[in-house]
């Protein structure tokens, strides 16, 4: 599967991105912890990524380290606290597993710095380099679907996918990562917490966390990648006034932007942006289900055999990729 660009690529540089803190940019030591740092791989909120070698092994990780360099740090502490309890759990090929914490504090007990080591991933974030072909962008969300439902099935949400939280390797494996805001399915979180064009509307009201607030956060990250533009949020449309206001209706899809785009898959990414969580798929069983029907209906647009009733048999024939 190759063959020109498919989608695309204007807007895609104003995505956020992990790794951009310029604030905490500092000379890249030789050791940290017990590790021998081989290369800075990036920067985070708070956070900076390195891939190391433990010397007496031979085998490389990534590192990610917090430096608490002010009172307010504590908060990205506590946060890859979370992600370690959260993924050390993993032992799927789509979910980024850790494998060490290590908190370092003065004798007052006073946190002074963090360290996790994890899973050194060959891939890059989506944001950076989304595929162009179809159906490798179908395949890459249902890696990332697949991923999500087994965090479902653990009980936890992820909270915050997005392009950038997603890696792509040049075989196609795709990899979550950054469970920093991952907390257990019910969860009423104190604070809004998520990345403003990808949020869903009940992280906005500080409403409990369900398997369909992922489901959002994966529909606007299906919708960026095959539109390159953003869809609006109830943060960002709220951030325009009191008086704003945000209907599912008025959002133009997928299909509209790009004609390319087939009818199911893009009727699929409206139904996981709604803004009421009843009206999307109700978990990411259905979203798996329905991205391989449209990953079907790619490979064979004149000999497809759809479940009677599904929404993909209803769609016209999609163009065949090249």
């Amino acid at each position: 599967m190759s063959g020109g660009n498919v989608f695309p690529t204007t807007g895609r540089s104003n995505c956020v991105t992990a790794l951009h803190s310029a604030s905490r940019c500092t000379p890249m030591a030789s050791k940290l912890f017990q590790y021998d740092v081989v290369e800075k791989l990036g920067e985070g909120a708070g956070s900076v990524i390195y891939a190391v070698v433990d010397p007496s092994t031979g085998k490389r990780y990534a590192l990610k380290h917090v430096p608490r360099i002010n009172p307010k740090d504590i908060r990205f502490v506590q946060q890859m606290q979370d992600e370690f309890e959260i993924s050390r759990q993993f032992n799927h090929p789509n979910l980024r597993c850790s494998y060490e914490l290590e908190i370092h504090k003065t004798l007052l007990r006073k946190v002074t710095e963090a360290f996790l080591v994890m899973e050194l991933v060959d891939g890059t974030q989506l944001d950076r380099r989304s595929p162009t072909d179809l159906l490798e962008l179908v395949d890459t969300f249902i890696q990332s679907a697949q991923g999500l439902r087994t965090m479902h099935a653990m009980g936890y949400a992820h909270c915050d996918i997005k392009p950038n939280n997603i890696l792509r390797s040049d075989k196609g494996a795709v990899k979550i990562i950054d469970y920093g805001q991952s907390c257990k399915i019910g969860t009423i979180k104190e604070r809004i917490q998520g990345t403003p064009d990808y949020i869903a509307p009940e992280q906005v009201a500080c409403r409990p966390i369900s398997a369909q607030t992922d489901v959002f956060n994966l529909g606007a990250t299906m919708y960026w990648c095959l539109t390159g533009r953003n869809i609006p949020t109830l943060y960002t449309v709220n951030r325009k006034g009191d008086n704003s206001f945000l209907m599912d209706a008025t959002i133009e899809t997928p299909q509209e932007l790009v004609a390319k785009v087939p009818t199911a898959l893009s009727h699929l990414v409206m139904e996981c942006v709604s803004t009421q969580p009843q009206k999307r798929p109700q978990d990411m069983e259905q979203v798996v289900f329905r991205l391989e029907l449209a990953k079907h209906v790619l490979l064979h647009p004149m000999h497809s055999h759809l479940p009677p009733g599904d929404p993909a048999e209803r769609a016209p024939q999609p163009v065949q990729t090249q």
